[in-house]
């Protein structure tokens, strides 16, 4: 079974240890909902970008964390 990871990165591509640890994740949906919940204190513990993993497939990123400004 394929397990969804996150890799979280400062916006000059340094991985940082995120504030919140993940689980591993078995959906895509599942990796999704959590970073929904949690974006706002990954962002405070000095996370600025993060990547999704398939096993070791990039499926995206970079995606920002910060909020687009109104």
């Amino acid at each position: 079974m394929a397990a969804w990871t996150w890799r979280f990165e400062k916006s000059d591509g340094t991985e940082v240890q995120p504030a919140v640890q993940p689980e591993e994740f078995t959906t895509q949906g599942d990796a999704e909902s959590w970073i929904g919940e949690v974006w706002k204190d990954l962002v405070e513990g000095g996370a600025d970008q993060v990547f999704l993993f398939e096993d070791s497939t990039q499926i995206y990123g970079p995606m920002s964390l910060h909020a687009d400004p109104e």
